[in-house]
This record gives structure tokens, sequence and C-alpha cells, in this order.
């Protein structure tokens, strides 16, 4: 499995537990979420304020479960850039144990580069493909760079 190089924190609230006592299945995206908010904002490319500064659209989000996961029980979720497109990046997750290292759930978020004020996809900018392949340690090719 590829390298994760960030990692958020999240303790299981009593509101993301279900009828059958375990984290409910919408709670894991909202925990990609905040992971990848934190991320984008941990290596430089937002500032945490202003989502229309970044201007990415969520296009495509889905999630394996691995294992349950119970209230108070304290968890990391892991986010890193898999691939770099020509408008999009595309984002894995983990989501796991932090006592135990399990794997609790796997996740893939596809976002697309966004324009707020003309409301329309635009191409990666060089500006995040330098930052993302720094950070994730891409290879030229990997990151769409010429150098």
């Amino acid at each position: 499995m590829p390298e994760f190089r960030f990692y958020h924190p999240i303790e299981v609230r009593y509101a993301d537990i279900d009828a059958q006592r375990h984290v409910n299945n919408a709670a894991f995206f909202s925990y990609m979420e905040t992971a990848r908010s934190h991320y984008l904002q941990h290596i430089g490319l937002w500032d945490g304020k202003d989502f229309t500064t970044i201007g990415i659209i969520l296009a495509e989000g889905t999630c394996t479960y691995r294992a349950p996961a119970a209230f108070g029980q304290l968890l990391r979720v892991g986010v890193r850039t898999a691939r770099l497109g020509t408008k999009s990046l595309e984002i894995h997750h983990t989501i796991e144990d932090t006592d135990t290292g399990q794997e609790i759930a796997a996740g893939k978020a596809i976002l697309v580069a966004y324009d707020y004020h003309s409301n329309q996809t635009i191409p990666l900018p060089e500006s995040w493909r330098r930052v993302i392949a720094a950070f994730e340690k891409l290879t030229p090719a990997e990151s769409g760079l010429s150098d």
C-alpha cells in the first residue's frame, strides 16, 4: 500500500453512532471530508477560510467498509493524492484505529478544479501540481510537470 504522509485524528462522537451501535456509513464520508480539508491546509493550498480561493468541487466519493467503529474510538484518517489529471485530482483515504492500526475503511474522492466565479471547471493549476508533487514525492511524469 502506498504511504500516507498525512493523518488527521478523529474521535468517534455519540452523534456518529446509528441504531446498530456502530458508526453510521455517512459519518465516514464526513471523517474523510474533514481530513481532506486539513490536508489541503497542511500542504499550503488552502487557508481554511474562503473555499473559493482554492476552487475545487467534489465529483465522486466512495468508501469501502472493513470493520465497525464504536463510540469513543480513536481513529486517524490518512489522506494522499494518488493521481493528478488534467482538471482533477484523485485523493485516497484510509481510516484506521489509532491504537491498533487496523483499517476500518478506505475511500476515494475525485476533486475537480473549479472556478466558482465563472461556474466552470478549469485545468489543474501548475502551482497545485508543484505543491502536491513536493509533498507526495511524485515524479514529473506522475505530477504532469515537465521538469
